[in-house]
């Protein structure tokens, strides 16, 4: 019984793709006459390539394969090493290493891959490099990497460049210059992160109303993403239920 519905119902999602998206005519005598070797088909031949080209698809495989074998970027990017000695090749090894929350051993790949780098190239590797130093706790050094480095053009890296100093001015407890930062950063930033971190630290200041208002605003956005649109700040948005939760139970 269940498995006769379960036909159906692929039977039911097949045509119903077939005549959204024009395919072929042909399938729908088939999927009404074998409907279970058919409707395989269909998935297998029309629907699964299609998906491939899905970003959400795509991220959740990314997820998964590096779930399941966190280190594979890490071998793909030695092997790549070993076999041309480039300053792209160092790169990519550092960000790998990044990536795994190693940034101790991607420090002197990033100095090394800079000085191979020539221009816009090599500001990029600075600004990455002063993200590694900010992870091993050389947090002035790197504030004072982006100081010596060139503004990037993208609004989007620039969002980015300027998260990262508001972290590093928080760490050296330059607060206000930090909230400022926040404040400003808020208003474009996709994702959560730069909410978050604005939140703790206006919480940190005993700013606790307005800290409210800002998770009350990150929650709101929450119960507009479905699980996989939220994946990318599962831990922030798990940091910001939690600490709404703990200020409404203040009252």
């Amino acid at each position: 019984m269940i498995f006769g519905l379960g036909v159906i119902a692929l039977q039911v999602a097949c045509i119903v793709h077939l005549m959204r998206h024009g395919r072929n005519p042909m399938w729908l005598t088939a999927l009404i006459f074998l409907p279970m070797i058919s409707a395989l088909a269909y998935l297998i031949v029309e629907i699964l390539p299609g998906l491939q080209h899905n970003r959400h698809v795509r991220t959740v495989k990314a997820e998964a394969v590096s779930r399941l074998d966190p280190e594979r970027e890490l071998r793909a990017a030695r092997s790549a090493l070993d076999l041309a000695d480039t300053g792209a090749n160092r790169l990519r090894l550092a960000d790998a290493l990044v990536a795994l929350r190693r940034s101790d051993e991607a420090v002197p790949l990033y100095r090394e891959a800079a000085e191979m780098a020539p221009g816009a190239a090599d500001a990029r590797t600075q600004r990455k490099l002063a993200f590694a130093l900010f992870e091993t706790g050389a947090t002035q050094e790197a504030l004072d990497l982006l100081d010596a480095t060139d503004a990037p053009l993208g609004q989007s890296e620039q969002d980015r460049t300027q998260l990262l100093r508001a972290r590093a001015l928080d760490h050296l407890g330059r607060k206000d210059e930090a909230l400022d930062l926040y404040e400003d950063l808020v208003t474009r930033m996709p994702g959560e992160e730069a909410r978050c971190r604005y939140a703790a630290l206006l919480l940190d200041q005993g700013w606790e109303n307005k800290a409210r208002a800002v998770l009350e605003e990150v929650e709101a956005r929450a119960k507009r993403l479905n699980r996989t649109q939220r994946a990318a700040d599962a831990e922030m948005y798990r940091w910001a239920a939690d600490t709404l939760r703990g200020l409404r139970a203040l009252g």
